[in-house]
């Protein structure tokens, strides 16, 4: 994560690393270049619909926004390549998952099931951001899982009401896994013919697609609430499995007991990324024992 204390700063690392022209950027605000140049310089401050437009266009978490936004800034880091922020260096590492276990029945009102339109919108954005996912799966697969998995397939908003995070879950075949596990075909060509009512199966397979959360407060909860359905999941002979390619993942499936089943270094190149491809794959029955 990178520290921030303006705005202006902010908006400058968007363009760059998005390579947009300060005239591009104007216009998706429907404004004159010139105001772009005096917020870069921090002249002047947005204006509340601003920020809301610039959530909108940047799709940069509010609170982050909202924090370089003010008269006398709260300096705050920020990561484009996660969609994660934290107020201090020693909050952004991430919570320790005995911690999140130690609380996974507590919730709040901010976290519901997918159930509109915009919920999946805002979720295939943020799925984007992932390196490995070049393609979002279909809407009607997220809705179908919705469905058959509603408790493993919820968003987050934040105490503003703005998107904050979501998990996504499908409940799979078999023979669906092993061809996304070995490559014959790809997460974004799975259909709702692929997902099964895992409360009939002997070995179901929960696939995580994605989780995602602005802020360690909010995977807290993104994060309890999966905690708290495996570990009331009456058939333990289920299959949790997930692809990762962020070092933060890798750190929280190791504490968790997954495993590292397959790694794609071909991908990585392809992808410019730090970390490798991995699929993961296990149980969290160890872990909730501990």
């Amino acid at each position: 994560m990178k520290k921030y204390s303006s705005i202006g700063e902010l908006l400058i690392d968007y363009r760059t690393l998005n390579n947009i022209s300060q005239i591009e950027l104007a216009s998706k605000f429907d404004l004159d270049v010139r105001t772009i140049q005096r917020w870069e310089k921090n002249i002047t401050l947005l204006k509340a619909d601003k920020e809301e437009e610039m959530v909108d266009i940047t799709f940069i978490p509010y609170q982050v926004i909202r924090n370089l936004n003010a008269p006398v800034s709260i300096p705050t880091f920020y990561d484009f390549n996660t969609r994660k922020y934290s107020l201090s260096a020693i909050a952004k590492e991430l919570p320790n998952p005995n911690w999140i276990k130690s609380k996974m029945n507590n919730t709040t009102e901010r976290l519901r099931t997918i159930s509109h339109n915009s919920d999946i919108d805002d979720i295939i954005r943020c799925s984007l951001v992932q390196k490995h996912i070049s393609k979002p799966i279909r809407k009607e697969l997220i809705l179908k899982a919705v469905a058959l998995l509603p408790e493993l397939n919820s968003i987050l908003f934040d105490n503003s009401g703005y998107y904050a995070g979501h998990s996504v879950f499908l409940p799979i075949s078999q023979i669906s896994y092993n061809k996304v596990k070995n490559k014959s075909i790809k997460e974004e060509d799975l259909s709702v013919l692929d997902l099964i009512d895992y409360k009939k199966e002997a070995n179901p397979i929960f696939y995580d697609y994605d989780i995602s959360a602005d802020c360690n407060e909010n995977l807290y909860y993104i994060a309890g609430g999966v905690m708290k359905f495996f570990s009331k999941l009456e058939n333990k002979k289920y299959l949790y499995a997930s692809y990762a390619s962020r070092n933060d993942t890798y750190e929280l499936n190791e504490q968790l007991g997954i495993s590292i089943v397959l790694e794609n270094k071909t991908k990585q190149k392809e992808l410019k990324s730090n970390a490798l491809l991995r699929l993961y794959e296990g149980h969290f029955e160890k872990f909730f024992n501990n």
